[in-house]
């Protein structure tokens, strides 16, 4: 809903210097995009690869979205800082898991 929410908005400028503006959005998109992948990931009981796609298609329809939204464009350049969000969660998860089993096994 938070990324629905934020997509219909009018595009607004983080900051005057774009370099900033740019690290702000794109920093949003990957930890956004890193939550759903982790909510997915749980309602899915732990299903790596049908978490990932449904982040996908969710990123996808995000930027069809966009598209129709005034002021703002749907950027496939997007959809790589959304696939990278779950991306890190997904490494995030599994690296914990290991961990976990480690000290179980102590």
């Amino acid at each position: 809903m938070t990324i629905f929410v934020f997509s219909s908005a009018k595009q607004l400028s983080a900051s005057e210097f774009f370099a900033w503006d740019f690290a702000l959005k794109k920093t949003a998109h990957i930890f956004e995009y890193a939550i759903l992948y982790l909510l997915i990931f749980r309602a899915t009981n732990g299903k790596y690869v049908q978490a990932y796609l449904l982040t996908i298609l969710y990123a996808i329809s995000d930027e069809v979205h966009q598209h129709f939204v005034p002021g703002r464009t749907a950027a496939v350049l997007d959809l790589g800082f959304d696939a990278s969000g779950a991306n890190i969660s997904s490494y995030l998860i599994w690296k914990l898991k290991q961990f976990r089993q480690k000290r179980r096994k102590k």
